[in-house]
């Protein structure tokens, strides 16, 4: 599946529109083009080339912050090359180009008896996007990211060169591209490894914890034999309950427990519900904008801390794949509650921090949180285990997932406090992740990447791009 040669592309199809980052606190007004095969790519990068404009490219846009926006030259939106060449059901293994959702591949394969080993919190980013930034699941600290269970994948670099890159073949620029953040080259072709199922369910119980302590505890005392665990924590409760939550432990089943796989490993089956209590999904947002400040938040929070101990008493259930994972799905639209444009929206700030400064890190945290007036409407925690990537975010620790609202007027407060934040993480070796990222200075990512990694991805790219055709507005703020 590899070639050689930069031969000229052709043109690819166009459109000027305003393009965002997830969180809707970033975004320009771009030319978007759209390759559908790899002399489009090529295509795209004689324009670049030609124009001195650089290019940024982008999946469905699923990261938080900027590292698919561009406000020197267009986007490369990659969401054309969309087709799925094959599946290998007795190796479990996907071929896909890099545009495929995750959508498309769990809907592709859960009929044949097999699940997608690693799904982030929606199924819709792309398969180049989830390994130009190395995403991760509720499972992270058993099956590693996306980038541990990709096999090979093409890239074309900005040459127009396709190399296939495995953990054996092109060994280096493997580990670099994979949450390279698309700055060596433009995802192809990817082979993944999935899971086989036994059951379209999983089974899912509810644990109620009192605090951030408890819940830390509890992770550590059943990681070796839950197959997914994840928590979300009310961030305005303080004093002995700082931290309290509710935990989500989650089981496959075995062989022969589903006696109707003929239906639940249907597509059908996993479709998430269109309402809500009769109303329509796509009109929740709406309701949802009346509960958009602290106080609405606080009660919120409250509801959903005591009804998730009516949940812990009411025992396990089972649960569809589709209904566990792409929680984020539920209601579609949700984040447009926050505000939309003109400085709005929300960020997500994600530090990763080790094992054994976790706890004490994230009660200082949200303790600064509350003092400062800034209460994260939503927070969630995960255990995590390393990786070999260079530019990774993963470590033998936790990361806490905090949603802060942005408005016009708390804006610059609002970074101001993140970077308070960054300084604890940091100062615990802490590190970060730029697919929820929007505030990290240059200074930041020169602390928390190994000095040798980081000096060799910046040679890589200087080899493999050294026209700088390939930049985004995140490279820019993080590189100095």
């Amino acid at each position: 599946m590899s070639s050689q040669g930069n031969g000229l592309g052709s043109t690819p199809k166009s459109s000027f529109e305003y393009v965002e980052g997830w969180g809707m606190a970033v975004g320009n007004y771009n030319r978007v083009l759209r390759p559908t095969d790899v002399q489009g790519i090529r295509g795209a990068y004689d324009e670049a080339r030609a124009t001195g404009k650089p290019l940024a490219l982008r999946g469905t846009g699923c990261s938080y912050g900027d590292p698919s926006c561009n406000d020197r030259g267009p986007v490369l939106d990659m969401t054309g090359m969309n087709r799925i060449l094959g599946f290998d059901e007795s190796k479990g293994v996907i071929e896909v180009e890099s545009g495929v959702s995750l959508e498309q591949i769990w809907k592709h394969i859960l009929p044949k008896g097999f699940w997608p080993t690693v799904c982030s919190g929606t199924m819709f980013p792309t398969t180049g996007g989830a390994l130009g930034m190395n995403i991760h699941g509720k499972n992270n600290y058993k099956v590693g990211t996306w980038g541990d269970n990709t096999l090979e994948f093409d890239i074309v670099l900005p040459s127009g060169e396709v190399r296939t890159c495995s953990r054996d073949q092109n060994a280096d620029l493997f580990h670099a591209a994979i949450g390279g953040m698309g700055l060596l080259g433009t995802f192809s072709r990817a082979k993944l490894k999935t899971k086989p199922v036994h059951s379209g369910d999983i089974e899912v119980r509810g644990i109620s914890t009192r605090n951030l302590g408890a819940m830390m505890e509890y992770f550590e005392d059943n990681k070796h034999h839950a197959d997914y665990l994840v928590g979300w924590l009310d961030c305005f409760a303080a004093g002995d309950g700082l931290g309290r939550g509710l935990i989500h432990e989650a089981h496959y089943l075995p062989a022969g427990r589903d006696q109707d796989t003929a239906t639940t490993l249907t597509v059908p089956y996993q479709e998430l519900p269109g309402s809500i209590l009769g109303v329509p999904k796509a009109q929740i947002w709406r309701a949802l904008t009346l509960f958009s400040h602290d106080a609405g938040m606080r009660l919120m929070n409250l509801v959903k801390f005591h009804a998730g101990r009516t949940e812990q008493m009411g025992g396990g259930y089972l649960q569809s794949h589709a209904g566990f994972n792409f929680l984020l799905d539920f209601v579609p639209n949700w984040k447009w509650a926050y505000g939309r444009r003109g400085k709005r929206g929300l960020i997500q700030y994600q530090p990763f921090v080790p094992d054994a400064q976790a706890h004490r890190v994230y009660s200082e945290i949200l303790t600064l949180c509350q003092k400062r007036g800034f209460v994260p409407y939503l927070g969630v925690l995960k255990r995590h285990k390393p990786d070999p990537f260079w530019l990774t975010h993963a470590l033998d620790g936790w990361s806490f997932a905090l949603d802060f609202k942005v408005t016009p007027t708390n804006r610059e407060a609002l970074w101001r406090h993140c970077h308070e934040l960054t300084e604890i993480v940091l100062n615990a070796g802490g590190k970060f992740y730029f697919a929820k990222d929007l505030v990290l200075r240059a200074q930041d990512v020169e602390r928390f990447y190994p000095a040798g990694k980081l000096q060799d991805f910046r040679e890589m790219k200087r080899e493999l791009d050294p026209e700088g055709l390939l930049q985004s507005d995140v490279w820019r703020r993080i590189n100095g």
